[in-house]
């Protein structure tokens, strides 16, 4: 069984891998983009992929939500974990702080350490990578450089660095979450070699069919809440057609084994252009 995941080795992404302990027949395949990684299941070049979707601090990971909701239809959630993530400072060679003129990450790391940088290394330069792990890789192979990293211990062990600061993120119980994709005809399949828990929960995407109608939106969420089914997240993506039309993203307390929630889905649909199931699947 192939899992991917964003590479290379020592990302966060490979560490929320290893620490929800894959299948023993597995083989982890890094791949170069979040939505390369999100196409590999849907072209089936690997079984199973573990993608960030939300972060504590800088709310949902687009390219997830993008792909998911655009080019990969045949892409299911059938699981998720949440994992702690701890940014550190890393180095090739141990530096003060003041040596410090250019930092590497990747933009969600940025993000989240934004006071850390911001206080603590005014002056350095702030510059985009593919991934920490590339970043950190990058810091590592230039020993003597005046370069840092923002990554994880894990990517510092592997690359040989040196972690300078440790838990730099802004604020301290920083988490993201991460969802299992298969490919949907073998959901059933590999749904229960992923996901854990007893609370089951429905992802899905909505929009058009009037989007631009006083109350739209309260009527489709009414559909939920006259059914006493929990909306338990919403976010809003730009469907790329013009201002003013969006994609809404929501996840439902209830499995599509309950018959409020299959009822509020096909309520839905008759209000809405489109109304896509992503995923129904059990958490902790």
């Amino acid at each position: 069984m192939r899992i991917g995941f964003l590479g290379p080795e020592g990302t966060f992404s490979h560490q929320a891998l290893l620490d929800a302990a894959p299948p023993d027949d597995s083989t982890a395949v890094a791949l170069a983009t979040l939505y390369g990684t999100v196409m590999a299941v849907h072209n089936g070049e690997v079984d199973l992929a573990l993608v960030p979707i939300e972060n504590a601090l800088e709310g949902s990971v687009d390219v997830t939500l993008d792909t998911l909701a655009g080019d990969a239809d045949a892409v299911t959630i059938v699981g998720e974990t949440v994992q702690p993530i701890r940014n550190c400072l890393i180095v090739a060679d141990s530096l003060a702080l003041d040596e410090i003129e250019t930092v590497y990450s990747h933009p969600q790391a940025n993000a989240q350490c934004a006071t850390f940088l911001r206080t603590q290394l005014p002056g350095a330069r702030i510059v985009a990578a593919s991934s920490t792990a590339e970043a950190v890789r990058a810091v590592a192979g230039a020993p003597g450089s005046a370069q840092a990293a923002l990554g994880n211990r894990l990517a510092a062990e592997l690359y040989g660095a040196v972690v300078l600061y440790e838990d730099v993120d802004d604020v301290p119980d920083n988490a993201t979450r991460f969802v299992w994709l298969a490919r949907s005809e073998r959901a059933a399949e590999l749904r229960g070699l992923v996901e854990h828990g007893e609370h089951a929960k429905t992802s899905i995407v909505f929009w058009g069919g009037g989007d631009e109608a006083p109350g739209w939106l309260v009527s489709c969420l009414g559909e939920l809440s006259t059914r006493d089914v929990n909306l338990t997240r919403i976010e809003s993506r730009p469907r790329r057609i013009g201002l003013g039309h969006y994609m809404f993203f929501a996840d439902l307390a209830g499995g599509t084994a309950q018959e409020p929630v299959t009822d509020a889905i096909e309520a839905l649909r008759g209000r809405c252009q489109e109304v896509r199931l992503l995923g129904s699947y059990r958490v902790p």
